[in-house]
């Protein structure tokens, strides 16, 4: 069983610490925690305490614990420390090196991997000093997980919000029971998202996707050791770990993009990329001249030249097919066309675009493997294990 310390910061998300507890104990971890000033204003001790099982930690002038030197304790009888809600002043004080309360004392003395899910205003996330201190802090080897986008208790939208418990525990899981690196030494180019085509300058024509099935694709390959180019279209996404990304916009902007990051042992080509477009107008099209004819044009295939045989083509290509019907047949004829080596093809005519889960057959040479229903996570982590497989060692 694994020990997590877990520091809870001082803000509104505060609560949502409960229901980490809760997710990292069944997935069979010891949790004990340290309880901010800050932190609880917004839950109690006692809460906490019931959830964890364990004692709660508030105090750096307790005399008991003080007596033993506590603060050295439970920085090192922990596996992994792990600070949820970071908020923006316990950010900045642990690129500090401050010391002055029990929480970054205990993380000025840990020898332990430590983990920080960020939670605040979009403001102050997006401030140039709390900037300043995730660098520093990144730097100095701490775990940094990029925050949700998302309306906010203070009514604003944007990036600031907790990471949803169940991805702060992945990552924990990550952390404590690393991924080999099968793909060590090997480039893989992921591509991501929609492409948008534009009208004029106000509009565009898009595909309803979301990105999180190639970004989490990106993230598994890079986890397994590859070197990662994401080409991601128009997506409000966290960038992996360790992934490059480049950002795009039209489905001409991505081809030119995938051919610079060539050559590469691994294409994933997931994006949901425009098959037409228009020659866009210089000005904004307006409803009194009526109703536009919109000719459209074939985009470049880029799963087809990439695919291509050639000097630049990667050992393996896989492409991604999203169906509302007759999805393995379309699939195999889409492998077959497009020259690529594999195909993931999933029925999109249920609500799949910008959800947590997936339904995918992989389609081979040697035939159809229909999985079960799985989160994109494990779908991109079961993908990066085959795609391990089939490759020798490099």
């Amino acid at each position: 069983m694994s020990r997590i310390l877990l520091i809870v910061g001082g803000g509104i998300a505060a609560y949502k610490a409960c229901e980490l507890i809760r997710e990292l104990k069944r997935r069979g971890h010891g949790v004990r925690c340290v309880l901010t000033d800050g932190g609880s204003h917004f839950v109690t001790p006692m809460t906490l305490a019931a959830l964890s099982e364990d004692q709660v930690y508030t105090s750096l002038w307790d005399l008991k614990d003080e007596a033993e030197m506590g603060h050295i304790q439970l920085s090192r009888q922990a596996d992994l420390v792990v600070v949820a809600p970071a908020t923006a002043d316990l950010l900045s004080r642990m690129a500090a090196g401050a010391a002055d309360d029990l929480a970054t004392t205990v993380l000025l003395a840990t020898d332990k991997p430590v983990i920080a899910a960020p939670a605040m205003n979009v403001r102050m996330w997006q401030h140039p000093a709390t900037m300043r201190s995730v660098a520093r802090l990144r730097d100095d080897g701490v775990t940094i997980l990029e925050p949700d986008s998302g309306v906010m208790a203070c009514g604003e939208y944007g990036p600031g919000r907790l990471p949803d418990p169940h991805a702060i525990a992945d990552a924990i899981d990550r952390a404590l029971t690393p991924m080999p690196r099968p793909l060590a030494g090997r480039h893989a180019v992921v591509t991501a998202g929609p492409t948008h085509e534009a009208i004029d300058p106000v509009r565009f024509i898009a595909n309803r996707s979301s990105g999180r099935q190639g970004f989490a694709i990106a993230d598994a390959l890079a986890r397994a050791g590859a070197r990662v180019t994401l080409i991601a279209g128009p997506v409000s996404l966290p960038t992996p770990p360790g992934v490059t990304r480049i950002d795009v916009e039209s489905a001409r902007d991505m081809a030119a993009a995938v051919d610079s990051a060539l050559p590469a042992d691994i294409a994933v080509m997931v994006a949901a990329v425009a098959d037409w477009r228009v020659e866009a107008a210089p000005h904004k099209l307006k409803k009194a001249t009526g109703s536009p004819a919109l000719t459209l044009v074939e985009n470049p295939d880029i799963l087809a030249q990439v695919a291509a045989p050639g000097d630049r083509r990667p050992a393996l290509v896989v492409g991604f097919a999203a169906e509302t019907e007759r999805v393995v047949e379309n699939a195999i004829a889409k492998r077959v066309r497009k020259g690529c080596d594999w195909i993931v093809a999933n029925d999109v005519s249920a609500d799949v675009f910008g959800s947590a889960a997936n339904t995918v057959h992989l389609v081979t040479a040697d035939g159809v493997d229909s999985w079960e229903p799985l989160s994109k996570t494990a779908v991109a982590t079961r993908i990066a294990e085959r795609i391990a497989s089939a490759l020798p060692p490099h």
